[in-house]
């Protein structure tokens, strides 16, 4: 299935606080989108610690940074992961792009609209925390999906930046992906106690996309640099993310 000249759908994927395993989800949200027979384009939005090409085990040669700051080609940086994916590497150990500037952002939304017209979703993976740049690329996708885990101090840095995004920047529209749950309780119970907070506070109703179950095969498969949906697409794990691509008119 292609949306073929349909607009392609942005998403931002974020969280407050890293390790939460929002890359993961990344890139097997990525490849089971694929697997319906989308285009799939993942920006890896972190120029400081990225990681996507780690996931998928890639070579990069060129990164965002080459394109904003040596004028090299976009299509030059890109790398086809897979048939039907591709990635445009973010940077490592690269401190002064964590903050985009303005001008930055401009000329990298505009390079991202371009690249986006050969692709159907545009899924990009931000860095951790509230710095600049990932306010603005929640503010440059049409969908953002928060991924948190049971951990408290998760739910209060996810709150941290939900607050952010909405008293600062009118964003109302949250979706949550709520990780490694031990059972479907615990799950509710994460959604659950965050949407309490923020209806009581921010008055916003938060929409729970999903809940992936922790699984061995989630581990494993980060140790052998390969997807979970590629290499155990019968795990528990596997089997949510095939599901939630089915759901993904779903999000608001």
């Amino acid at each position: 299935m292609s949306l073929s000249n349909k607009k392609p759908r942005t998403f931002c994927v974020t969280s407050g606080k890293g390790g939460v395993g929002k890359t993961s989800f990344t890139v097997n949200f990525a490849i089971a989108l694929t697997k319906k027979n989308y285009r799939v384009l993942v920006v890896d939005g972190d120029m400081g610690l990225a990681n996507v090409d780690v996931l998928l085990r890639l070579s990069v040669k060129n990164n965002i940074r080459d394109i904003l700051e040596a004028g090299t080609s976009p299509r030059q940086a890109l790398i086809f992961a897979r048939p039907k994916l591709a990635v445009l590497p973010g940077g490592s150990g690269i401190p002064e792009m964590v903050s985009l500037g303005g001008e930055q952002q401009e000329r990298l939304g505009g390079l991202i609209n371009k690249m986006a017209e050969e692709f159907d979703f545009v899924i990009i993976d931000t860095a951790a925390g509230i710095g600049a740049s990932v306010l603005w690329y929640n503010l440059f996708c049409d969908h953002n999906i928060f991924v948190l885990s049971p951990d408290p101090t998760s739910m209060t840095d996810a709150y941290a930046l939900i607050k952010l995004l909405s008293k600062d920047h009118g964003v109302h529209r949250f979706n949550l992906v709520i990780n490694s749950v031990r059972g479907t309780k615990d799950g509710v119970n994460t959604v659950n106690t965050i949407k309490r907070v923020t209806q009581r506070f921010l008055d916003l109703d938060l929409f729970h996309f999903g809940s992936i179950p922790e699984d061995k095969a989630v581990r494993r498969a980060v140790l052998n640099q390969v997807p979970f949906v590629e290499q155990a697409p019968g795990s528990k794990a596997a089997r949510t993310i095939f599901s939630l691509v089915e759901r993904v008119d779903q999000l608001i």
